[in-house]
Parts: structure tokens; sequence; C-alpha cells
């Protein structure tokens, strides 16, 4: 008797679950959620570049800590034109610099073992030190030069900059906390010595 071959369609294997995609990350939810909810955005904000926020941070917190100073009042009354180019260039070397302190966390936390990529690690240090900057800089933009409201707010906006930054490279770049304490040390103490605290203010 024929055997008839058997008329079952295989079975067709199970389907991968889509992956979700990631959120977008907008600039206020990076900015503001650093001081809300650091760790969740910290973890979001992980190999992502943000070299926009950066930038804009950069240039505002330049025009804040130019507008606080009495040499740029004086300069206006003098030549508006002249002052606003002197508040351009001032930005500009604002933002080389720190792009250029990002760049020094990444190759040391880089020479002591960490895998961090360098768009991210760059920009979001600049973004983490300029955010935790912002109310010491609105502060000293409105109340008289040397207040000590002002420099209690330099105080405590270094803490949380340099607390976020370790985080920051610890996540980054899978390093032990003592070794992300280390790869932003030498940056977070130059940048508050010679923003927050420079010398004969």
């Amino acid at each position: 008797m024929p055997v008839t071959p058997s008329s079952t369609t295989p079975t067709p294997p199970p389907s991968r679950p889509p992956v979700a995609a990631r959120r977008r990350l907008l600039w206020h939810r990076l900015i503001f959620g650093l001081w809300f909810r650091p760790v969740e955005v910290l973890d979001e904000a992980r190999d992502r570049s943000v070299w926009g926020a950066a930038a804009f941070l950069c240039l505002l917190c330049g025009i804040l800590g130019t507008v606080g100073r009495d040499s740029f009042e004086g300069q206006w009354d003098i030549s508006p034109r002249l002052a606003l180019e002197a508040m351009a260039i001032a930005d500009g070397v604002l933002l080389l610099a720190s792009l250029l302190l990002g760049v020094a966390t990444h190759a040391i936390a880089r020479r002591l073992g960490g895998n961090g990529r360098f768009g991210p690690t760059v920009t979001l240090f600049v973004v983490i030190f300029w955010a935790t900057d912002l109310p010491r800089l609105v502060l000293d933009a409105w109340l008289p030069s040397g207040s000590y409201v002002v420099k209690a707010a330099a105080w405590i906006t270094f803490g949380f900059g340099y607390a976020f930054a370790a985080l920051l490279i610890r996540g980054q770049h899978h390093l032990p906390t003592h070794k992300a304490v280390a790869s932003v040390s030498i940056q977070m103490l130059a940048a508050v010595a010679l923003l927050k605290f420079p010398v004969g203010a």
C-alpha cells in the first residue's frame, strides 16, 4: 500500500520580540533631570552624544558669567558693540576650554581602564559641569560681587557637579568609584579654582 507524504507544513521559528526604540532625550529633560533624577537621566543618556546641549549650555553660562561682571557694564556704557564682541570671544574661548576638559576626562578614564566612547563622555561631562553651575551663575548675575550667598552656592554646586561627573564616568566607562573620582578630580578642581573662585575674587 503506497505511503502518502505528510501534508503537515513545517512550523515557522518563533519570531523575536521587537526591540523597543530608545526614547529621544530632549535638552530640557537632560538638563533639569540632572537635578531631580540624576541616576535615571545619566543611565538614559549613556552612549549618547549631546553636542548641541553642550554648546548651548556653554554659550548660556558664558553670557551669564559675562553679564554679571562690573567690567562688562562699564564697557557697555562706552561701546555696546565692543562689549558684545568681547562677550562672543569669551564664549568661544569658554566653549573650547570646556571641550578640552571633557577630552582630558575621557583620556584619563581610558588610561585607568575605562572603555567608554569619546563623544558621549566629552559632551555629557560638559553638560554636567555647566548644568550644575547654572544656579551659581544666575545668583552671581543679580547679587553683589563677593556675596556670601554666591560663595555658598559655588561650593554646593561644585559638590553636586563633582558627584554627577563621577557617576557619569563610572557608568560610561564601567570603572569602580575610586577610579571614576580620580578621572574627574584634576579637571573639576582646576575649573573650580579658575571659574568659581578665581584669584582676586
